[in-house]
């Protein structure tokens, strides 16, 4: 029973070998507290919640749904990027349902990249990217994303000849991992490179709403020229505490929207409707969750920042998402740091170098849960390992 060769190139997923982890931990008897992946811990709010129940009990939503999305749905992203950032998109032919951000961001390599072509992708940065590359039987090239850039791609280094043969661009704003954010210089530098190199951009944009200190993140579709040139996908798993709906979409140029829809016809069945009613509401009901929402990571947010400025690091604060992205300690690389914390505090953090090469060097923290359990996180490090060196 030989495995395919693309299946033989895959890394294995890094979540799954932090649940492992976690899992032998527990095994072990520790009170394990988990700082490593980023899966929202709140509810998801309850007018969502009835609407999915209401909708569950109407026969009509239990057949086959839409391939592309119920236009309803597609229909409300359209007004919420409206309302948003006064993006105008056509339901119809603009926007198109994932069942997760994540499936349609592996599909669109199977739409654009023969065996061989390039596709751009930031490292450190979400493993689906590259992975998706890897499955279309593409070749990544990676874009580094460095703390003196702000963790920008640099575009202008990249050679002439992997541009010539790239056909993707993956760009994450507000970043996972780093927590960089993207100004409206930068993405006009990457739409005039797309333009150049005829390489469609795919933006990711999953913590656009997770912001802090009144900064609202760009919509990249609210650039001049954006959706001649690529797409946005997004999701309602981090705005709206619905990560295990698996309900998402990508919106912007027609073209591009109109073969991530046709793969996705000949591949899967849709999301079932009752979980797009439920969304249809979260889109366009009361939208005071996502204030509270920043309120409680904000929070979480200045006790990680205070705990670990009194351990000794220098963290840089980030304006959006639910992530710290600090530096390993003197003589540390991220591997061994977090194995440390885990083996002698009981405390899981996700390794840097999980995101790529460029990660090395650097661990994420999750805001993705309680008050109490990130100080006592905090506690048991300091007891336990004391200040670090850097």
């Amino acid at each position: 029973m030989e495995e395919a060769q693309r299946i033989k190139a895959l890394p294995p997923y890094l979540f799954a070998r932090i649940d492992e982890k976690i899992a032998n931990a527990k095994a072990k008897g520790v009170d394990v507290i988990s700082l490593g992946i980023g899966d929202p811990d709140l509810p998801t709010p309850d007018h969502i919640i009835d609407e999915l129940v209401k909708a569950a009990r109407n026969p009509e939503n239990h057949r086959y749904p839409s391939y592309a999305g119920m236009l309803e749905f597609r229909q409300a992203v359209a007004e919420w990027y409206k309302r948003r950032s006064n993006i105008v998109l056509d339901p119809k032919k603009e926007v198109v349902t994932l069942i997760g951000s994540k499936e349609g961001i592996a599909h669109i390599a199977f739409c654009y990249l023969n065996p061989g072509d390039v596709a751009l992708i930031p490292d450190p940065g979400y493993p689906v990217y590259g992975v998706g590359t890897l499955l279309a039987g593409g070749v990544p090239y990676t874009m580094p994303l460095k703390e003196e850039n702000g963790f920008l791609p640099d575009l202008e280094g990249i050679p002439e000849e992997v541009a010539q043969k790239a056909k993707l661009m993956f760009l994450n704003y507000p970043n996972n991992p780093t927590g960089a954010v993207a100004d409206e210089s930068f993405y006009l530098k990457a739409i005039a490179f797309a333009e150049k190199y005829d390489i469609i951009i795919c933006h990711d944009g999953p913590y656009s709403e997770i912001a802090f200190k009144g900064y609202k993140p760009l919509s990249f579709l609210e650039v001049p020229g954006a959706i001649d040139v690529g797409i946005e996908f997004h999701s309602m798993s981090k705005t709206y505490n619905m990560t295990g709906w698996r309900i998402g979409w990508a919106a912007g140029n027609a073209r591009v929207i109109e073969a991530l829809g046709r793969i996705k016809s000949n591949i899967d069945s849709g999301v079932f409707q009752a979980v797009q009613k439920a969304s249809i509401k979260g889109l366009l009901g009361s939208q005071e969750i996502i204030q509270e929402l920043c309120k409680i990571y904000q929070e979480r947010q200045d006790i990680v920042i205070e705990g670990l400025t009194a351990l000794g690091w220098n963290v840089e604060r980030p304006k959006a998402t639910i992530y710290i992205w600090p530096k390993v300690p003197k003589g540390f690389t991220s591997t061994s740091f977090c194995e440390l914390v885990l083996d002698k505090a009981g405390v899981v953090l996700t390794p840097g170098n999980g995101y790529g090469e460029y990660g090395e060097g650097y661990f994420r923290i999750s805001l993705t849960i309680g008050t109490e359990r990130l100080r006592e996180a905090l506690t048991r490090i300091r007891e336990t390992l004391g200040k670090f060196e850097f």
